[in-house]
């Protein structure tokens, strides 16, 4: 509960504008109680029977994200990867080497 915690504040200071908090479907409630009292926005996805991911932050970042082929991460096309990462905060740089490990290289004539 910690971390989600300091991710609605580092939301809520703009320091990231989309969030992503996996927790047990038993704390689902409890934590979308929380955001709807602050007046965020979330989107739920399932990982399984036990388990959710909960993203949460503006509302460009979850309509681009309800917009994704899959809601399984792991499912995702390398560009849709690519923008999750940005959009959660991640390392540009590291993004960019992601998807490049992922894509085929076009072929160039330089």
């Amino acid at each position: 509960m910690e971390l989600f915690k300091h991710l609605i504040y580092e939301y809520k200071k703009g320091s990231r504008d989309l969030a992503l908090y996996t927790c047990n479907k038993s704390e689902q409630n409890t934590l979308t109680e929380v955001l709807q009292k602050m007046k965020i926005q979330y989107h739920i996805t399932n990982i399984d029977s036990q388990k959710i991911n909960i993203y949460f932050g503006s509302s460009p970042c979850l309509k681009i994200l309800r917009g994704f082929s899959s809601k399984n991460l792991d499912k995702l096309t390398p560009y849709e990867d690519f923008i999750l990462g940005i959009m959660l905060g991640y390392s540009r740089n590291e993004q960019y080497n992601r998807v490049l490990s992922k894509i085929t290289p076009p072929k160039t004539c330089w």
